[in-house]
């Protein structure tokens, strides 16, 4: 059941974060938007737990799973704006 948790709340703070910031080319679609917010969650706890606000067996919450995932959508965003990954919502000429 832990698992089905990790997945819905992901999948939430991806949806929030993409709504909170706009970009050149946002991840799209269900998978994407849930690896967003888990991968956002793992930030968060990872860098929650090196500055110590939370302990080594605590996870980050939903908002600090969102903050992470706004987080890794920025860097997204400035990873397609340098051309380092390609841009597959941009028209093609």
């Amino acid at each position: 059941m832990g698992i089905i948790w990790i997945i819905i709340i992901g999948f939430v703070a991806g949806i929030i974060a993409r709504f909170l910031s706009r970009g050149p080319n946002n991840p799209t679609g269900f998978l994407l938007t849930t690896v967003l917010g888990i991968v956002g969650a793992f930030l968060a706890t990872f860098i929650g737990q090196a500055v110590g606000w939370y302990r080594a067996d605590q996870g980050a919450g939903f908002i600090g799973a969102t903050i992470g995932a706004v987080i890794v959508l920025f860097i997204w965003n400035r990873l397609v704006a340098a051309h380092v990954i390609p841009d597959h919502g941009a028209p093609r000429q």
